[in-house]
Order: C-alpha cells, then sequence, then structure tokens
C-alpha cells in the first residue's frame, strides 16, 4: 500500500504531546491588538489541548503523527 497523505494545513496546527492528544494555538492574536487587553493577550498566547471531540478528525488528518 502506498503512503497516505496527511492534510499539511492540520500538520502546520497541530501538534502532538507526550499523552497522545493533540495542541493548538488559539485565534485573534494576529492584528486589531491595541484594543485587547494586556491580560487577554497573554492567555491567547498559550497553547491548548485539542477538545475531545474533535481529536479523532486531527488523527484522520494526521495519520503518521
Amino acid at each position: 500500500m502506498p503512503k497516505m497523505k496527511s492534510v499539511s494545513g492540520a500538520a502546520k496546527r497541530f501538534k502532538r504531546n507526550a499523552a497522545g492528544g493533540y495542541k493548538r494555538k488559539q485565534s485573534h492574536l494576529r492584528h486589531i491588538l491595541t484594543k485587547k487587553s494586556s491580560k487577554r493577550k497573554r492567555q491567547l498566547g498559550e497553547k491548548l489541548d485539542v477538545h475531545a471531540n474533535d481529536v479523532q478528525l486531527v488523527r484522520r488528518m494526521l495519520p503518521y503523527s
């Protein structure tokens, strides 16, 4: 069988963590930052885990991760 291809957009957005889940970055930190508070911007910079309902979708898009 030939190798399966990863979805390149998903490969850029999700990384596998040690627990077997996936981590992701948050949105709303690219522009129009002057009206956002420092606390809000700082919290948006943190990585989050992909929600349990979406893990199966991410696994399908990244078969070898």
